[in-house]
C-alpha cells in the first residue's frame, strides 16, 4: 500500500470517528407531549391573518358596486373600486374591512364593509412547512387542533429512504423571540402506529425529515 493511500485512509478513518463521536455526544432534543388522535374539545385557534394569494370577497352593504372578489397580490396589496393598492397581508379580515370602511367614508356615508376569505394560504407564520424526505414537501395552511399526523397525511407520508425517527420540529416562540428544536418520531407514528409519537402543531412550525444514511 502506498504512503499516500495509507495517509488518505487514515484521515478518512479519523474523520469518521470524529463524526461518530460528535453524534454520540450531541445533546438529545426535547420531545413534545403526546396529542390525542381526536381532540377532546374542538376550539378556534388564533385569528386568521391574510396572506399573499388569498382569495377575498369584499362586500359593501347597499353598495354592491363598491365590493369585489379579489386575490391578494404577491406584494400583499389589493385593489377594489375607489381604492387602489390597499395593504392586506398581515391583517385579519376584520382589520382589513375597517381600513376599507375608512377609505370609502370619503365617498359614501357610514359604509358597512365585510371581508370574507374564500381561499386561503395564510402568511408563513400561519403555515406548516414540511421539507426533506417526504413524498411531496409542501407548505400547508394551519388548521385549529392540527397534529403532526394530520400534516404528514397532507404530504403523503414519509419517502422510502426517510429517517423518520430522526426528524425534528422547529418552533419559534413569539413571546420570547427564541427558536426551539424538538425531536419527532415519525417512523414510530406512521409505520408502527405508536400514538404517543403524535404531537400538536402550532402555526409556523417547520418539520424537517432527513434521509437515512444506510
Amino acid at each position: 500500500m502506498s504512503h499516500r493511500r495509507f495517509t488518505g485512509l487514515l484521515a478518512g478513518s479519523v474523520l469518521s470517528s470524529m463524526v461518530l463521536a460528535s453524534c454520540a455526544h450531541a445533546a438529545p432534543k426535547p420531545e413534545l407531549p403526546p396529542a390525542q388522535f381526536v381532540a377532546m374539545q374542538e376550539g378556534p385557534s388564533e385569528e386568521y391573518v391574510i396572506g399573499p394569494l388569498d382569495q377575498l370577497t369584499v362586500f359593501v352593504w347597499r353598495n354592491p358596486e363598491l365590493g369585489a372578489k379579489v386575490q391578494v397580490r404577491p406584494d400583499g396589496r389589493i385593489t377594489t373600486p375607489l381604492i387602489a393598492d390597499m395593504p392586506a397581508v398581515g391583517k385579519t379580515p376584520a382589520m382589513l374591512a375597517e381600513d376599507i370602511r375608512l377609505q370609502l367614508s370619503q365617498y359614501i356615508q357610514d359604509p358597512l364593509v365585510s371581508v370574507i376569505v374564500d381561499g386561503f394560504s395564510g402568511t408563513y407564520s400561519q403555515q406548516i412547512r414540511i421539507v426533506g424526505a417526504t413524498e411531496k414537501p409542501a407548505s400547508i395552511p394551519y388548521r385549529a387542533n392540527m397534529t403532526v399526523l394530520d400534516a404528514m397525511i397532507a404530504v403523503g407520508g414519509l419517502s422510502e429512504y426517510a429517517a423518520g425517527n430522526r426528524a425534528r420540529l422547529i418552533r419559534f416562540d413569539k413571546a420570547t423571540g427564541k427558536q426551539t428544536e424538538y425531536a419527532l418520531r415519525l417512523s414510530d407514528l406512521l409505520k408502527k402506529g405508536k400514538s404517543k409519537a403524535n404531537v400538536m402543531l402550532n402555526p409556523g412550525d417547520v418539520i424537517i425529515i432527513p434521509e437515512s444514511m444506510f
